[in-house]
């Protein structure tokens, strides 16, 4: 039976991100287990593609694999491979199962299995249950039988991405970039809005048009920047990055263009300038917005004619660069005030793209949260660290006016405040919303569900809503009875017996 669902599921034109989790949902399903991952190795690091029964931060987290023992020991065997409930290995989800969200759970039975396609390895699947004893040897028997299945349906997905990504880069011959490189800036959600903004980048990549990236402090320009140089044809080239709002003045001039021996004071060698670094590549000028007038008159030339000049010099030389700009200033108004040039405008903006902030991608904060705590967990060396439902909420009902970059603060220093409240680095670490410290906490604790649930725009699901919901009507029952279950059941119209239930299942027991 199973067999046939996962041959139809091949055979089906479906979306890879569907083809993908319709096979994890499957597999989950069949094994009767708390949850299936496919994780794809990209250099030393294993990323999800497609999970189930997890929390939804795991989609955004990164495994090193150096940093799980439980991966590295899946990677390093073609056979399957189970790991004892009384194991002493760390398991890298403990506590991120989704079946009790408000339990720091570990993981009690798992299994994995390494996939290859082509001879080279893939990733890895793994399986994980709650309950010990949940996997035999007939079991990992037929785990290596289904793997072939999942093999199949990974190497026709990747067989789909590459022929959409020769489709669009046939004309201009894209080189691929390096693994490592794009994990270390990656670009991590699955919002639509997301998405387009990368579907347009890819494509406007392919030509040698400047781009200029809008957007607020925070929204990640230069990630956006290093996205659009990896799919140009010019990836094997160098991305020299320059942040303008850093210069100084009487700098500006000479880190851009060179300068030769003698041009100023203190110029005692002859010295290439950012332009010539980038050539055959691409430049990319972060706070274009600060660079001074005098400097902006020579950058037009660059655009003009492709010919720099370096200071001390009457020599011009030839550069091919591509151009990508950021700034999170208004350029239109800084032209009419005559701090910015109206022609330079003009030419950085051939392609305005504006980065949406993170308050209109909310879909993304639970696996950037991911990211940010799987990080803040390796580096504080932390057994297991999550978010309590009460914090998720807090992350998904704020506005984030510093937004990624806001974020990935307030997690690092939520999980620093729980070490310093003296958890031990051995426990599975649970952030609740009383560590972020964010104006949304006194909300997101405190207020009712009405107030709680947000606008349709907020992807926050269902039963993490009616859960939350629960639990603050039971506390507020128990308040106002000072403590008295009996009182509290009669108040809500629960038999006691249930209302005990439902308060050990919502972790209030």
């Amino acid at each position: 039976m199973l067999e046939e669902i996962l041959v139809v599921d091949l055979v089906t034109d479906l979306p890879a991100a569907v083809r993908l989790q319709r096979l994890v949902t499957t597999l989950c399903n069949h094994f009767t287990c708390g949850a299936v991952g496919l994780l794809k190795l990209e250099h030393d690091v294993l990323k999800p593609v497609a999970m189930y029964g997890l929390v939804r931060d795991a989609l955004g987290r990164r495994f090193t694999v150096a940093e799980h023992p439980r991966l590295a020991a899946i990677l390093a065997s073609r056979n399957p491979v189970r790991f004892e409930p009384d194991s002493e290995l760390p398991d890298p989800y403990d506590g991120l199962l989704a079946e009790k969200p408000g339990h720091a759970l570990p993981v009690h039975d798992c299994m994995g299995i390494s996939l290859y396609i082509e001879g080279r390895c893939w990733g890895v699947l793994t399986l994980d249950a709650l309950q010990a004893g949940s996997f035999s040897q007939a079991t990992l028997f037929e785990l290596q039988r289904f793997s072939l299945f999942v093999e199949a349906a990974v190497r026709i997905t990747e067989l789909e991405q590459a022929n959409r990504a020769l489709r669009l880069n046939h004309q201009n011959g894209s080189q691929q970039f390096e693994p490592a490189a794009q994990q270390r800036y990656e670009l991590i959600g699955q919002s639509k809005v997301l998405q387009q903004i990368l579907q347009e980048l890819t494509v406007v990549a392919t030509s040698d048009l400047p781009v200029l990236l809008l957007g607020e402090t925070g929204v990640g320009k230069e990630l956006f920047a290093r996205h659009l140089h990896r799919s140009s044809s010019r990836s094997g080239k160098p991305l020299i990055y320059i942040n303008c709002a850093a210069l100084p003045e009487s700098l500006a001039e000479s880190e851009l263009f060179g300068h030769n021996k003698g041009a100023f004071s203190g110029a005692h060698t002859e010295r290439a300038g950012r332009f010539e670094a980038a050539d055959g590549g691409t430049l990319f000028l972060d706070e274009v917005g600060e660079l001074p007038l005098g400097v902006q008159a020579k950058l037009l030339r660059v655009l003009q004619n492709g010919e720099i000049q370096r200071l001390g010099s009457d020599k011009p030389r030839q550069v091919n660069v591509r151009l990508v700009a950021a700034t999170n200033r208004d350029l239109k108004q800084q032209v009419k005030q005559g701090e910015f040039r109206a022609d330079l405008y003009h030419r950085l903006s051939v392609y305005p793209l504006p980065i949406p902030p993170l308050r209109e991608r909310r879909d993304d904060i639970p696996l950037l949260a991911g990211h940010f705590l799987e990080q803040n967990r390796g580096r504080l060396g932390l057994r297991a660290l999550r978010l309590s439902p009460e914090a998720e909420l807090a992350l998904l009902s704020y506005d984030w006016p510093g937004n990624v970059r806001e974020l990935e603060h307030v997690i690092s220093r939520a999980a620093i405040k729980a070490l310093s409240q003296g958890v031990a680095r051995t426990d599975i670490v649970t952030l609740g919303a009383e560590l972020l410290d964010i104006d949304s906490v006194t909300a997101a604790v405190q207020h009712s569900a009405q107030n709680l649930i947000p606008s349709n725009n907020l992807a926050i699901p269902l039963k993490l809503a009616v859960s939350q919901l629960q639990r603050q009507m039971i506390e507020a029952a128990l308040q106002q009875h000072s403590g008295s279950w009996s009182q509290a059941a009669r108040q809500l119209e629960l038999d006691p017996s249930n209302l005990h239930k439902l308060a050990q299942r919502l972790g209030l027991k």
